[in-house]
């Protein structure tokens, strides 16, 4: 992918005490009671009204089953991914979008020899993902979503206007769509399953968690370059995305330290939202791992 000014993380300190606060049913007065602190102090960190110190990450990590040293390594340390590697960019290419100000990534995987692509989430920007596959005269083989929220989906019916394809997306899904199309077009492929980019091999992880028919695109071609893996908001570089809903937390948490973190640590990562990463980088910084 071509060189990008470094980005931030997706999460801080307040976002990700709170998504584990959340997803294991604690409120603030609960987690006060389990670290010493006040009700207002965690209320003031989780607002991001100011950083925590060393003794409070240590107290509230270890509350909520959070790696403490990945933790004060991403708030006291700066702890940010090494940029992605060059030759991902005759790989992939990145769509960026934005719903509400919020900004959100897709991606196009394509085999140029193959003139094949896959969109993996739109982006909620249809009209540059087209426009990529139109510059870059790729015909496209089928859109891959990684869950059905807004962000991630919408623009779905632009893009099958021109590219009548089929869609994969986790049944468990189909219900947040924010347009759905035709029945025959979706389609809920099993774990394991897989499909042929030219020389690229995506195979569909099942990936519970974010959301109740999340998926991973994980991806390999014959050994050439290490394996890539599109982990929409099952995965941030240092955090997770929020549990939808927060009863699935454990479900997230089994996706992330035994499906996604289970590849192999070479595997570079790339996330709906924030920097891409790696395997072995978030083995070692991930708070929730």
């Amino acid at each position: 992918m071509e060189t990008r000014p470094t980005q931030t993380l997706e999460d801080e300190f307040c976002d990700i005490i709170k998504k584990a606060r959340c997803g294991q049913g604690y409120t603030v007065s609960d987690l006060a009671r389990l670290t010493g602190l006040t009700t207002s102090e965690i209320q003031h960190l989780e607002h991001g009204a100011r950083l925590p110190t060393s003794q409070e990450i240590r107290r509230i990590g270890h509350a909520l089953g959070l790696n403490c040293r990945a933790l004060e390594d991403i708030v006291l340390h700066g702890w940010h991914p090494d940029p992605l590697p060059g030759w991902l960019s005759h790989q992939v290419i990145e769509v960026d979008g934005s719903i509400g100000g919020y900004a959100v990534k897709g991606y196009v995987l394509y085999d140029a020899i193959a003139g094949a692509a896959l969109c993996i989430d739109t982006a909620y920007n249809a009209p540059a993902m087209l426009e990529v596959l139109e510059r870059q005269a790729l015909r496209l083989l089928g859109i891959c979503l990684t869950h059905g929220h807004a962000d991630h989906a919408g623009g779905l019916d632009r893009i099958l206007q021109r590219w009548p394809v089929p869609v994969y997306l986790g049944r468990g899904d189909w219900s947040l769509l924010p347009w759905k199309p035709a029945m025959k077009c979706l389609h809920d492929p099993a774990d394991g399953e897989s499909l042929q980019v030219g020389t690229l091999t995506v195979r569909f992880l099942v990936t519970p968690g974010h959301t109740p028919g999340g998926l991973c695109y994980y991806v390999t071609n014959g050994g050439k370059n290490p394996p890539v893996c599109f982990v929409g908001d099952t995965l941030f570089a240092g955090s997770i995305g929020r549990a939808n809903p927060f009863s699935l937390y454990s479900a997230h948490l089994t996706s992330v330290r035994h499906r996604v973190l289970g590849l192999p640590r070479e595997t570079v990562l790339l996330p709906g939202h924030g920097p891409g990463t790696t395997v072995e980088q978030e083995i070692q910084h991930n708070p929730f791992v």
